[in-house]
């Protein structure tokens, strides 16, 4: 198992600025995919410890310390806070690839995203600004942006501590108080953040954080009554639940529910530019991605050169353990291997290449070689499901309108990828895109912190990073003023 330089965080919960058991005193084991071994435990909370942790929310923004921080106060902590990551980011790296299992370098730049969000969103703390808008004579009429209150986060498994700046950040930055779950399979960094978070001086009650499963903790904090306001990322049948707890209480929510992106490579597209493009989008992570490459979409007249080159790129990329030189490391849990690998057993279209599992890798770790198939039915199980793994579907188009009907014929509509070097056509296909972001010639931006992202569709709604999270996690109030 990769080491880690960070002291484990203990198996307690972060609430009203004190770390505490759950009231139940349960804990549950935590497993490295590495090796699948036990390593340490965390609080298995209940609905009380939810209820704790939103009431300290709730009193930090009702008249608490939190609430009487001026926004450039509030900026300054969240900074030093980005900060402390990057001080960090070494200790914080091993501990995310000892609870997560992705390559060391992955972790690295996990830590250095995850200090961008508190970085970007604590300058953007003081910048949201109201208007003024000109109406009657005799009126003035101000708009302002508040924070809706308490904030509620359920966060997954495949980027923990870069999940926990891309939630909570912008809210903490309007000034909400938040309450987090992170996923059991993978909250080690985030408790760190947390214990970072109340090192640089965060008041009480600012950033609660309860650990504990899905449908017990998870569900008590969506159902809460005093949540204002939900933040969810993770399968789309949990975030119809999500959904359906925030209707009842008649509050909003924000949705990210992943993705069956594709990327279009047309016959004029730079291929040497495209190659590593293709195979680290969807090995990236294990392909545990929401907006991984999951099916790349190829013109007829290039199918088989392009094949050609992907096969043999495919089958030189080795599952091993998460260390220096490590491209593709285990899946989070058995049960996710045990998904990745039956999609692998059953698909409806031709298997092309299989990586391989190194040699020496810890026999009870969760590595699945990674799988391109094709060519694939636009319409099968393969090439319409979510697999969350390293498996590329393969699909071939005639032309622009068949990429487009390709292209948008799932349920999800998360990224599209566009390779072509005609301009015209990158515009043509940008708009035709049913889908929240799209990249041409190009796949990823290292984080992107800065650019609004979400879907559509079974993909979710509502929009993270960017300056669209802070209106996310806020309101408009208008105020008329009859001054005669």
């Amino acid at each position: 198992m990769t080491a880690t330089n960070a002291p484990l965080p203990r198996a307690l919960n972060l609430i009203d600025g004190t770390w505490v058991p759950a009231a139940s005193g349960k804990e549950m084991d935590v497993r490295s995919p590495i090796d699948g071994e036990v390593f340490t435990k965390i609080a298995d909370s209940g609905p009380e410890d939810v209820d704790a942790a939103v009431m300290a929310a709730r009193a930090a923004f009702d008249g608490g310390p939190w609430s009487k921080l001026t926004a450039a106060e509030r900026g300054r902590l969240m900074v030093r806070l980005g900060n402390r990551i990057l001080e960090e980011a070494e200790a914080l790296a091993r501990l995310e690839t000892m609870d997560n299992g992705k390559p060391i370098k992955q972790s690295r730049a996990d830590m250095i995203a995850t200090a961008r969000y508190f970085e970007y969103y604590g300058g953007a703390a003081d910048k949201v600004h109201g208007e003024v808008i000109p109406f009657l004579n005799g009126y003035n009429v101000q708009v302002f942006r508040e924070p809706h209150g308490v904030t509620g986060h359920i966060i997954p498994w495949n980027y923990p501590a870069q999940m926990f700046g891309r939630s909570i950040a912008p809210a903490l930055a309007m000034g909400n108080a938040t309450v987090l779950k992170p996923a059991e399979d993978a909250c080690l960094t985030a408790l760190r953040i947390g214990e970072l978070a109340m090192e640089v001086g965060f008041p009480a009650g600012a950033i609660n954080i309860v650990t504990g499963r899905g449908e017990v903790a998870g569900k008590a904090l969506s159902e809460h009554r005093q949540v204002d306001f939900l933040s969810f990322t993770g399968s789309p049948e949990v975030g119809v639940l999500i959904q359906t707890a925030a209707a009842r209480n008649f509050i909003g929510c924000t949705l990210e529910l992943g993705g069956k992106s594709p990327q279009i490579i047309f016959d004029d597209a730079d291929l040497d530019a495209v190659y590593p493009v293709l195979v680290n989008a969807i090995i990236q992570n294990g392909g545990q991605t929401c907006s991984a490459g999951s099916r790349v979409l190829l013109q007829r007249g290039i199918y088989d050169k392009v094949m050609a080159e992907l096969k043999t790129r495919f089958e030189a990329v080795a599952a091993s353990d998460s260390g220096e030189d490590a491209v593709l490391g285990p899946l989070i849990s058995a049960r996710q291997k045990k998904r990745v690998e039956t999609y692998i057993a059953e698909a409806d279209a031709p298997l092309v290449a299989r990586g391989t599992v190194a040699k020496g890798s810890p026999e009870g770790g969760y590595y699945v070689a990674a799988a391109l198939f094709g060519p694939c039915d636009p319409n099968s199980k393969i090439a319409q499901e979510e697999v969350f793994g390293p498996v590329l579907c393969a699909i071939p188009f005639e032309d622009e309108a068949d990429a487009i009907r390709i292209a948008n014929g799932t349920e999800y509509g998360l990224v599209a990828g566009i390779w072509t070097r005609d301009g015209g056509r990158q515009q043509r296909m940008a708009k035709a895109m049913h889908c929240g972001q799209v990249f041409i010639n190009g796949y990823g931006a290292g984080g992107g912190i800065e650019l609004p992202f979400g879907g559509i569709r079974k993909s979710g709604h509502g929009r993270e990073k960017g300056f669209a999270a802070l209106h996310e996690f806020s309101h408009i109030k208008t105020v008329v003023h009859n001054h005669g």
